[in-house]
């Protein structure tokens, strides 16, 4: 069974980092991409950051800048990490595992909480 296990969330200071990890576990398939969606009080889901198998990056124009997202391949662990943080970015933070099989399901990790103060 594939499980997606983050951590690192937590409370934060306007101005200060955090850095989020997600490892994934029981993959038996190709990944595709891996990415982080944020989902703010009374928001939709949003999707802010991806690398692809070929650590290619995208990010939303809300964190680009200050967020810097990585992969660790051999240990399928996609990590962000977070500066320069302000109160509009709490949010519950998802990491998502996409499949190189089109056929199969994205991989949703419980989600961790990013609370910054101001």
């Amino acid at each position: 069974q594939v499980q997606l296990v983050e951590s690192g969330g937590g409370l934060v200071q306007a101005g200060g980092s955090l850095r989020l990890s997600c490892a994934a576990s029981g993959i038996i398939f190709s990944i595709n991409a891996m990415g982080w969606y944020c989902q703010a009080p009374g928001k939709q889901r949003e999707l802010f950051a991806t690398i692809t198998r070929g650590d290619s990056t995208n990010y939303a124009d809300s964190v680009k800048g200050r967020f810097t997202i990585s992969r660790d391949s051999p240990k399928n662990t996609v990590y962000l990490q977070m500066n320069s943080l302000k109160p509009e970015d709490t949010a519950v933070y998802y990491c998502i595992v996409e499949p190189l099989n089109g056929g199969l399901k994205t991989i949703w990790g419980q989600g961790t909480q990013v609370t910054v103060s101001s």
